[in-house]
């Protein structure tokens, strides 16, 4: 392959502008088909980007034979289904977050993939966005001294679309989601610490539902250790009066704070001080893990986001909301 000529399944928001352009700025890529299964919206979204073909059948678009790698950027329901049939097509995956409904789901796309010889990245881009390396960075040169612990905490209030019965996003449905906003937004942040500390092994918590307007769960509590030993809590709630998003890292020498979702600034102290450190957010912000994946799809690098890593991460919050979905 000398240069990534892609497919997307699935060209709704999320690739409008934090992925679909990146694919045509990056250097030896191209997008050169979308799909839709509304006709009309995949020809819109064609002629807007300038993108040469589209599809409304998904098995029009992998067989298409430009198209050499397909980018599956659907809801979660759908992920499994799409993943396999590119990969038995002999057709490399970048699947958006999180990369499935549930750990089994996950596990059999990597095993497909794996069996058909093809690369299979997901799209946990804050592995690569320069706001996150820079965290890892202060990580890595002992800014903080050994880390002793790390406390996530995000609300939001319930959205008005959430509490409208008769059309609630795809988000807080679980045969769609697996799970309700939990499983959107906590991906993002637990699949950043696997990147900053590696994977967690073993996780504890609760998940409800407590104000009543989805199926799905609205708030989620859980304790985690990872495996080099450093122990976490976290709690999440979309049932809240406010909007709140931080991340705390505590060391033994100072700590760390920032959010997982807005570009406010990373704050680190310690024996120097405070620090505000501004990181604004690229204008595509899949663009830099994009351009790892293209590398690493060429022969001439690697992806910091696999399906093993994405794996993961699926199968902590899968433990997590378990007991809430069997009940």
């Amino acid at each position: 392959m000398e240069k990534v000529k892609w497919g997307i399944i699935g060209c709704g928001d999320v690739t409008e502008k934090k992925s679909g352009p990146a694919l045509q700025k990056i250097k030896n890529s191209d997008l050169v088909a979308v799909m839709r299964r509304t006709g009309e919206l995949a020809e819109d979204y064609a002629e807007r980007h300038n993108v040469p073909r589209w599809y409304d059948k998904a098995e029009d678009l992998i067989n298409d034979p430009e198209v050499n790698a397909v980018y599956v950027a659907t809801p979660p329901s759908t992920h499994k289904k799409y993943t396999i049939m590119a990969a038995e097509a002999g057709l490399p995956v970048y699947v958006e977050k999180p990369m499935a409904r549930n750990y089994k789901e996950a596990a059999e796309m990597i095993r497909v993939c794996a069996e058909n010889d093809v690369q299979l990245h997901a799209a946990y881009y804050r592995r690569a966005m320069p706001r996150f390396l820079k965290i890892k960075e202060l990580l890595d040169s002992g800014a903080v001294g050994e880390i002793r612990t790390v406390n996530i905490r995000l609300a939001q209030p319930v959205a008005a679309e959430e509490k409208d019965e008769s059309s609630l996003p795809w988000r807080v449905l679980p045969e769609i989601a697996g799970g309700g906003k939990f499983l959107d937004l906590a991906a993002h942040t637990l699949d950043l610490f696997d990147y900053y500390f590696g994977p967690i092994d073993a996780a504890a918590g609760f998940a409800s539902n407590q104000a009543g307007y989805y199926p799905a769960e609205d708030n989620v509590v859980m304790t985690f250790r990872f495996e080099n030993g450093i122990q976490g809590i976290g709690s999440w709630t979309f049932n809240g009066f406010h909007d709140l998003d931080q991340n705390e890292i505590i060391g033994s020498k100072g700590r760390l704070l920032f959010s997982s979702f807005s570009e406010e600034a990373i704050i680190l102290e310690n024996e120097d001080g405070r620090q505000e450190i501004e990181f604004p957010y690229p204008e595509h912000v899949q663009q830099p893990l994009l351009e790892k994946v293209v590398a690493s799809l060429l022969g001439k690098g690697e992806s910091p986001s696999t399906g093993e890593s994405a794996a993961r991460t699926t199968r902590v919050m899968d433990q997590i909301i378990a007991e809430y979905y069997r009940n």
